[in-house]
């Protein structure tokens, strides 16, 4: 098979995600919601390491096993089921009702909290059902109307407080960026998104979801590694919640930013460690 034409530049989230397919029934049983979601991944990590490599003819064929499975579109329609309300999804859920005692105070004719929801799947999730936000909800592969189809890491970078936001949410996001030093990269992009202005005394925020494995069983992250790194950003942590498969942290700013270097370091050792990583480069 020939190589598939690539003109994604490296660095982005698109480099890493899978390419888009006819759909397939949403039917999905939750076993096969999960089988299809860790495949996708699998085979994202494997195509990194190939692009890496520089090995055209390991990439192309790596992208044919995702277009088998149903590429993009097939992964959403999963992590979308995923999310669904029999399913115990919809993450936005545990942000809502952390920020529920602030969001009480809200009154019509207040200005909103302005949140940007990078990876959204739906418009009809809590965040955006709250009428003290407004949303703007970007993804790679929009899936319905009121989704930006967009790169996070390609977004123009605000040109004043007002094209910034009170909270941002990536939720499951992180984990898909490819790359070790690009995930650092998506983090410390983040602090230009976030404003410096408060809406009725909220601290600037970021919601971060990430499955439990990338903190728990990683041979080079664990809990005190990642509060490191986001302290360096200017991050403090002010809600946790932990479930069989899912870290939820809420993150306020503190306006400061003196991001330290990073580096790859194995903190865990171990045959059935992950090799999940974020690195941070100062520059």
């Amino acid at each position: 098979m020939a190589p598939q034409k690539r003109t994604k530049r490296p660095g982005l989230l698109s480099t890493g995600r899978p390419p888009i397919a006819k759909s397939k029934d949403a039917a999905l049983s939750a076993k096969a919601t999960r089988t299809l979601i860790r495949s996708h991944h699998r085979l994202l990590k494997t195509k990194a390491q190939a692009l890496k490599a520089g090995d055209e003819a390991r990439v192309s064929s790596i992208e044919a096993q995702i277009q088998a499975n149903g590429g993009l579109e097939s992964y959403q329609i999963a992590s979308k089921l995923g999310q669904s309300m029999d399913r115990g999804g919809d993450s936005s859920k545990v942000l809502i009702d952390w920020i529920q005692p602030e969001l009480k105070q809200f009154n019509k004719g207040m200005p909103k909290l302005r949140v940007l929801e990078v990876g959204a799947l739906s418009t009809k999730n809590a965040c955006s059902m709250n009428a003290a936000l407004d949303v703007t909800r970007i993804d790679l592969n929009s899936q319905e109307p009121g989704i930006l189809k967009q790169d996070f890491m390609e977004r123009p970078l605000p040109s004043s407080d007002d094209e910034k936001f009170n909270m941002i949410s990536l939720s499951l996001v992180l984990n898909y960026v490819p790359d070790a030093a690009g995930r650092g990269e998506m983090l410390k992009r983040c602090v230009q998104f976030l404003t410096t202005k408060s809406a009725f005394e909220f601290v600037p925020r970021l919601f971060l979801v990430l499955p439990i494995a990338c903190v728990d069983n990683s041979r080079y992250l664990n809990e005190k590694r990642l509060g490191e790194i986001m302290n360096s950003l200017g991050f403090h942590l002010t809600q946790s919640k932990r479930t069989s498969k899912l870290v939820f942290h809420l993150w306020e700013h503190t306006g400061e930013y003196s991001p330290r270097a990073f580096k790859k370091e194995e903190l865990r050792s171990g045959k059935t460690r992950n090799n999940f990583a974020v690195i941070i480069n100062k520059k």
